[in-house]
């Protein structure tokens, strides 16, 4: 896990893999809360025999939405920021959703600092994130995640 105090950190691992969650398991559970948290209860995700019989992955399969929903959780194994006042989540660019996520798939993020700017005072970065499946050559996404850091300045 890398450790980043400050904007001058940060920049040091500009154009460079900053690192690679664990493995997280997306259960069946999981899927059902967050169709009961965003009223998405399309069945591909949400009936497991009717996915069974009828789908085309022959399970149901996650919520692209409940993926992306992952990447704050998942960030934080790879890098943990200090001395901030604040982070947001500012943005997501282009992203595109490569292969589903069958239920009991297990995903990481790979993150990589693709740019960084001081926005007088604010550290913009931009992190070039792929969303793998173990045993899959296709990843579930790939894009760019915007993040903005306030850095306590003393």
């Amino acid at each position: 896990m890398q450790i980043i105090s400050s904007h001058a950190e940060f920049e040091q691992h500009l154009g460079k893999e900053l690192g690679v969650s664990s493995w997280h398991q997306i259960t069946q559970q999981q899927i059902n809360n967050f169709a009961d948290a965003t009223l998405d209860h399309q069945w591909i995700h949400t009936d497991e025999e009717r996915a069974k019989n009828e789908g085309p992955f022959k399970a149901t399969i996650a919520h692209g939405y409940l993926t992306l929903a992952l990447i704050p959780y998942l960030w934080k194994e790879i890098v943990e920021i200090r001395n901030l006042k604040m982070e947001i989540n500012y943005g997501i660019e282009s992203l595109r959703f490569a292969q589903p996520v069958i239920v009991d798939s297990k995903i990481r993020l790979k993150a990589k600092l693709a740019s960084i700017v001081n926005l007088r005072g604010v550290t913009k970065v931009h992190m070039g994130i792929e969303m793998e499946i173990e045993d899959q050559k296709k990843p579930a996404f790939t894009g760019e995640v915007v993040f903005l850091y306030h850095f306590i300045t003393e």
